[in-house]
């Protein structure tokens, strides 16, 4: 009796594969072996940025709340602790966002904490 091989999951597995790596260069996207790996390795980077894109931004609204804060005299631990003190909960997103976006009302924020 022949060997029986389940040829219809096998090959669903590797067109899954193989329509992640759509895109790649050369082999990448079109050798399974290659692709596997290739798709493999996308996914552990994206799984780990998707961490990294949380700290990136962070830093990114400090650096803008610090130049903003700076612009009226105060530097930004000093502006964050104030703010503490003062019990005004606005985190930095949004602190940032009036910084680059509304300045007269991150004025008004800064003139609150002064």
């Amino acid at each position: 009796m022949p060997r029986s091989v389940n040829a219809v999951a096998s090959r669903r597995r590797r067109k899954k594969v193989l329509n992640l790596a759509k895109g790649y260069w050369g082999s990448r996207s079109k050798v399974f072996t290659v692709a596997k790996n290739t798709v493999e390795k996308g996914l552990q980077y994206a799984y780990r940025d998707r961490k990294v894109k949380k700290r990136e931004f962070r830093g990114l609204w400090i650096q803008r709340i610090n130049a903003g804060a700076r612009q009226h005299g105060i530097s930004y631990s000093q502006l964050i602790g104030k703010l503490a003190v003062k019990n005004i909960g606005l985190n930095r997103k949004v602190l940032a966002d009036l910084a680059m976006n509304h300045p007269e009302a991150f004025k008004a924020v800064i003139d609150a904490v002064k």
